[in-house]
């Protein structure tokens, strides 16, 4: 079972924390105010009231025994800064630091993160996308450019296979599974897939190839 320590129990420590225990997660939290661990006891293996830019607190929590360590604390920013460069300090296997800004990342990278965390920014570009644009349903960002989104496939695919398509040769874009009215999602991976009406399909790929398949509709 794979072990977490989150810093910082505002919203998105609370939300991090949570999913991880669904996902079966031995989860350690800390908190300067005891308040924001408490609704928190039934979700997490442990939880501390402590001041985490201390190292001897850090060093307490044997630090490279956890899989990550997130950094999520809302206060001020040296705080992040320094959290984030004692914990590589202590061993820390991966750091994942919140910020909000890029220049707050470049300065966290500087300190060690191996990871930056930008919840408010991720959760805007994800909206945008999907009302931006009338056939794409939802969007996840991978690295600059490229996505996985589920979008509606044209009229002119349907009854056609994947190969028949050209997905990957014509549009540059993997199918990746295909939502049906049962609202599940089903992974798709053989070429002769048909293309149904009433469905959404996952596609991998970049941005503008996806714009340029759904403005086919427009």
């Amino acid at each position: 079972m794979k072990s977490f320590l989150i810093i910082g129990m505002g919203t998105f420590g609370h939300h991090l924390a949570q999913a991880l225990c669904r996902n079966k997660c031995e989860i350690m939290i800390v908190d300067q105010n005891e308040e924001a661990v408490e609704d928190m006891l039934p979700y997490v293996t442990e939880a501390k009231v402590a001041d985490c830019t201390n190292i001897d607190v850090l060093r307490s929590f044997d630090v490279p025994s956890f899989d990550a360590c997130f950094v999520c604390v809302n206060q001020a920013f040296q705080a992040c800064l320094e959290i984030t460069d004692q914990l590589k300090e202590l061993g820390a296997t991966r750091v994942y630091s919140k910020a909000d800004r890029d220049l707050e990342a470049k300065f966290l990278r500087r300190c060690g993160a191996d990871y930056i965390i930008y919840p408010e920014r991720d959760a805007a570009e994800r909206i945008a996308v999907r009302e931006a644009n009338e056939h794409i349903f939802d969007f996840i960002s991978l690295a600059e450019g490229c996505a996985i989104c589920e979008i509606e496939p044209p009229a002119e695919w349907m009854g056609r296979s994947v190969a028949e398509v050209g997905l990957r040769s014509r549009y540059n874009l993997n199918l990746i599974a295909a939502r049906t009215d049962d609202e599940k999602m089903h992974p798709v991976l053989d070429p002769a897939y048909k293309f149904n009406a009433d469905e959404h399909i996952l596609v991998l790929g970049n941005m503008d190839d996806v714009r340029r398949v759904t403005n086919q509709r427009a």
